[in-house]
């Protein structure tokens, strides 16, 4: 069994930093970089390439909305074109910086409300996946199973790779709990490493209403922002070694 571990990391700017990304990068197989809107910037963005290219880490576009104070998880009326060039600009950036430094970007994973609104409008989806696909068809595309997301990046031929979020609750539809409402956000390590090994050994995840939901996924992610985000991705790592699992980058998981 390989699995991904994945995390959204440099998502700081200037000297302000969300958690230790240098440690996060000895834990996670891939790391998705902030590219300046919601966080990070230039210096950051070289850091973390260079990192993940020392340790072996792939690298990803982690696109958000430009709103630093929000950190990207609100929704603001930008109309489908207006954010088809904002992921380009972000998707671009990081790849020159990636190129420059020897490596290449192998994944894209959206964050927050960038996801959010993609994730609803199939039109949009479509035209996000088609910019993407006209940048780098080798491009994987991270998704949540069964997403509208993932949909139209088969239907536009780029590879997917699902997502467990071993951070967030999610409801009985297997819908993500929103931040905000009790019991979203997963914290504890003994919780953590309950699901996780529940997903590892049966492919489910128990809902917040205590409904057991399939959970079809190669990846977990750990957000950076989540408190005691870098232990609770160890914990991850573990349970996902006990289990008699390999944790492996996106690019070298089986097809």
């Amino acid at each position: 069994m390989q699995v991904d571990l994945n995390s959204d990391m440099g998502e700081g700017f200037g000297p302000y930093r969300l958690c230790d990304d240098e440690a996060m990068m000895d834990v996670v197989t891939s790391a998705n970089i902030a590219c300046g809107f919601h966080a990070g910037d230039p210096d950051t963005m070289v850091r973390m390439v260079r990192l993940a290219r020392a340790r072996g880490v792939d690298i990803g576009a982690h696109p958000g909305l430009p709103d630093r104070q929000g950190f990207g998880r609100r929704e603001l009326p930008f109309g489908p074109d207006e954010l088809r060039q904002q992921m380009l600009y972000q998707l671009g950036a990081l790849t020159a910086i990636a190129k420059a430094e020897g490596a290449m970007v192998s994944h894209l994973s959206f964050h927050a409300a960038m996801g959010n609104m993609v994730n609803r409008d199939p039109a949009l989806a479509a035209a996000m996946m088609e910019a993407i696909r006209a940048v780098d068809p080798g491009l994987i595309v991270f998704a949540t199973a069964g997403s509208v997301i993932e949909r139209a990046a088969i239907e536009t031929g780029l590879k997917t790779l699902t997502l467990f979020l071993a951070d967030r609750a999610y409801d009985a539809r297997g819908a993500l709990v929103p931040r905000g409402q009790p019991g979203a956000l997963v914290k504890d390590e003994a919780s953590v490493r309950a699901r996780v090994r529940k997903f590892l050994l049966d492919g489910t995840v128990t809902a917040i209403d205590g409904t057991v939901v399939p959970m079809r996924a190669r990846s977990i992610l750990v957000h950076s922002d989540t408190p005691g985000s870098l232990d609770l991705a160890r914990t991850v790592r573990s349970e996902i070694e006990a289990a008699g699992g390999a944790v492996t980058p996106v690019s070298k998981l089986p097809r």
